[in-house]
């Protein structure tokens, strides 16, 4: 997943800053970012909201950073 290295380091973040926003220890974002461990859908959407882009860039199914329109509650 290095698209959550590069969408962290494009806001000047840590990975301890990221790991704060999903309630986890930094050790376990690492993971997440290097690809060791799979990120729950749950930390992916809370990313996806906080970059404002879509899980499918996070995930690399698409280049289009722009995220899809938001549904209305």
């Amino acid at each position: 997943m290095l698209r959550l290295k590069d969408l962290r380091e494009d806001k000047d973040l840590l990975q301890e800053d990221v790991a704060k926003i999903l309630k986890t220890t930094q050790n376990q974002y690492s993971r997440y970012e290097t690809g060791i461990r799979y990120m729950p859908i749950y930390h992916l959407e809370t990313l996806a909201l906080f970059y404002d882009t879509s899980i499918d860039y996070i995930v690399g199914l698409t280049n289009i950073k722009k995220p899809y329109p938001r549904v209305k509650k």
